[in-house]
Order: C-alpha cells, then structure tokens, then sequence
C-alpha cells in the first residue's frame, strides 16, 4: 500500500488504479481513508502532468478522460491539494490540453472547490 502511490504516478500504468479502487472500498470507514485518498489525489495530478508532458498529442483521450473524472471525484472529496502539484498540473494542462474539454471543465470544478473563501489555497 505505501508503494502504491509512486506506481500510480507513472503514465502506462492505468491498471494499477484498479488496485487503489480496491484500497479505497477496503478503507472505507477507516481513519486512513482520507490521507489515503489525498495520496491518490497527488499520484492522479502527477500521472496527468506525466502523460500530458509525454503525449503532447490527445492519443490517449479516453484514459485521460477518466483519469481526469477520477480527478474531479478525488478534488470534491479531499478539497485540498499541495500547492506544486497543482501548479504543475495546471501549468501543463493548460500548456498541452488547452482545447480539451473535459480537462476545462475539471480545471473550472476544481478552481472553484479549491479558491473557495475557507481554502488555503485562496490565500
């Protein structure tokens, strides 16, 4: 379970999502729950930041997409993020993805989850 995470972060190792869904289900009522999925959302920024970094091309839509609404899932239930991967990620998804729908939206949602008045990040 601690090596999870750094696996997640790598782009091309999408299956390895489906064992911290099962991670997830496991801690579902557990205190670890949710440092579990703010790791989760930290490999999810990195991963996206990986693939946009390597594939400057949207050949991979439909394993972007779905990591970006596993993403929006993470952002609305964690609400907090560290500030280098976030800037990260919106550095180069803006940078590569700019006409990317889905990433728009997600940006949008997690702007307004994150910039809210009570969050850390709006200061």
């Amino acid at each position: 379970m601690e090596q999870l995470p750094a696996a997640l972060e790598r782009a091309g190792n999408e299956e390895s999502w489906t064992v911290a869904d099962a991670i997830s289900r496991v801690l579902k009522n557990s205190e670890e729950l949710h440092s579990w999925r703010r790791l989760l959302l930290s490999a999810c920024m990195k991963w996206l930041v990986a693939i946009y970094s390597s594939s400057k091309d949207e050949s991979k839509q439909e394993v972007e997409r779905s990591m970006l609404l596993r993403l929006e899932e993470l952002l609305c239930v964690v609400e907090e993020v560290d500030p280098d991967d976030w800037c990260s990620l919106v550095k180069t998804g803006l940078k590569y993805r700019y006409r990317d729908e889905t990433f728009l939206k997600v940006l949008n949602i997690a702007i307004q989850l994150l910039y809210k008045k009570e969050s850390s990040l709006s200061q």
